[in-house]
């Protein structure tokens, strides 16, 4: 006779180290993205924010234009380089805060199986993290803004991320509310009730931000918008699959030492 294999529970490390790894990769292939498809669309609204500001002072434009390499603090070329690293760096800090999550949350998601709570909670994050604020405050690309406005647009932000996850969470929340044995409907309809109503607050407490001017292409600004949340998608979504994937192989590889181990012992 020999002992069943039980469950085991990875330590955090291991579970953040593929955290890590999988918002690496996460993180490069949104970066591919985002140069693709993103930068295009960057470089086109500063060629209009250039345009503009020469028809503004058509005195000054050619010196501004002839030292404007100089003056900026990193160049064009830097900055498209630079894109990688900055969604490489982004992607690994998303990815330690998803192994943290699933770390603290595991024991309370009600499947058995993990894969499904790594593809869960990262959809949670992209959904309470990046589709609730884009409604809200759909990003502009460098030519719109007021920099005086910058401080008040980041709070803002940041207060309609925070709304997001506590959507989310009071969805959940909701949707576990009715009693043992009711019907799916009545709970995914619970769910997204208890999501919007939160959702729906937030918004109608949180100002309005709208600094568009109404010279500024309108094909433009909703293409880099669509790029940008593309971006954030493919981020989320790789992110997800790759972190299911390698927790999967992890817990699998535990459980099947764990089941050698038993099976050595004599009883």
């Amino acid at each position: 006779m020999s002992l069943t294999a039980s469950r085991t529970t990875p330590t955090y490390g291991a579970i953040l180290l593929r955290g890590l790894l999988a918002g690496l990769i996460a993180g490069l292939l949104a970066g591919v993205f985002a140069y693709a498809l993103g930068e295009p669309k960057v470089d086109a609204a500063i060629a209009i924010e250039e345009a503009a500001a020469a028809q503004a002072e058509p005195a000054a434009a050619e010196p501004a234009d002839d030292h404007h390499g100089d003056d900026a603090a990193v160049s064009r070329p830097g900055q498209k380089g630079g894109l990688f690293l900055a969604t490489a760096l982004f992607g690994v800090a998303m990815g330690g805060l998803l192994a943290t999550a699933y770390t603290l949350l595991r024991r309370r998601l009600r499947t058995s199986h993990d894969h499904r709570a790594a593809l869960g909670l990262a959809a949670a994050a992209l959904l309470g993290m990046v589709l609730v604020p884009f409604v809200k405050y759909p990003p502009n690309p460098p030519a719109v803004g007021d920099p005086e406005t910058i401080n008040q647009r980041t709070i803002s932000y940041l207060a309609i991320v925070v709304i997001g996850l506590v959507a989310v969470w009071a969805g959940v929340v909701a949707a576990r509310a009715p009693r043992a044995g009711a019907a799916e409907w009545v709970r995914a309809a619970a769910g997204i009730g208890g999501f919007l109503v939160v959702v729906v607050v937030g918004y109608v407490l949180l100002p309005n931000i709208d600094e568009v001017s109404d010279t500024f292409p309108p094909s433009l600004l909703w293409n880099f918008r669509i790029t940008s949340l593309g971006t954030q998608v493919t981020l989320w979504a790789v992110l997800g699959l790759a972190f299911a994937a390698l927790i999967t192989k992890l817990t699998a590889g535990d459980r099947a030492a764990v089941q050698g181990r038993s099976e050595s012992v004599p009883v």
